[in-house]
């Protein structure tokens, strides 16, 4: 896990737990969840989505090994969670989402000089809104090659942030990687709460709105068919994640 709780304010405000021995992994994921989470949830959604991107690609089971070919062995894909104080009130959750933009652009860029091996980003509900501001943090940089994909599920952005003109648009059209938006209609928190809360459509609800123009590497998924509710995106058997591999190119 990287976690900022209790420590925006600090000079270094990522904190790293738990096993980092990702062995020979190719890739990480990195998943930052949405609202309403504390530490223990936060945690356990990494989880779900390690459990749920193994089942999809058909790797080994968090947890287990599975042997190759050549007699070495192989586990899940590693997923790192990004863990941000988002269990608050709506709109302070807001406020705290943009506060995360410069921690984990710094995150996403040292691990890039560090380590290297490719970061494809999964955001869940509000967890867009830091990915989005993050994105345009990198964008300012001129750091627009740390990312190896940006997958949005059941985005609570507003639905022009992401299309050209958007707050988001020109961050996502400047980055070195797709941004895939997995939207749902079955999606009641998005359609009804969201709606009622912020008096917009949500991105994560029913895509870019009509005449709105995708940004360059930008593209709508419409998983409607495979995901029920809210909190069913990244869940094994269930959720859409087989789909967003696919349409990823994860090897």
């Amino acid at each position: 896990m990287v976690s900022t709780r209790g420590r925006l304010d600090d000079g270094d405000p990522t904190e790293r737990s738990g096993s980092w021995a990702f062995g020979g992994a190719d890739s990480v994921v990195l998943f930052v969840h949405g609202l309403g989470a504390d530490a223990e949830s936060a945690r356990n959604q990494a989880y779900t989505a390690r459990l749920g991107l193994a089942a999809a690609t058909g790797e080994a089971a968090a947890g287990e090994a599975a042997a190759t070919d050549d007699g070495t062995t192989e586990s899940a894909r590693p997923v790192v969670g990004y863990s941000w104080a988002s269990n608050v009130d709506w709109g302070l959750a807001k406020e705290t989402a943009d506060a995360n933009a410069v921690p984990l652009a710094d995150w996403l860029a040292a691990w890039a000089d560090e380590d290297g091996r490719p970061v494809h980003l999964f955001a869940h509900s509000l967890g867009a809104r830091v990915t989005g501001a993050a994105l345009r943090e990198l964008a300012d940089r001129g750091r627009t090659d740390v990312l190896a994909s940006v997958s949005l599920f059941g985005g609570a952005i507003p639905d022009e942030s992401a299309g050209v003109g958007g707050r988001y648009g020109s961050a996502i059209a400047a980055l070195d990687a797709p941004v895939r938006n997995f939207h749902s209609r079955n999606d009641r928190v998005l359609g009804w709460v969201y709606r009622a809360s912020d008096r917009t459509r949500a991105v994560g609800h029913v895509g870019l709105p009509d005449g709105a123009t995708a940004p360059d590497g930008y593209a709508d998924v419409d998983v409607t068919d495979l995901v029920a509710d809210h909190y069913s995106y990244v869940e094994p058997e269930e959720g859409c994640l087989p789909r967003a591999v696919g349409r990823l190119g994860f090897d």
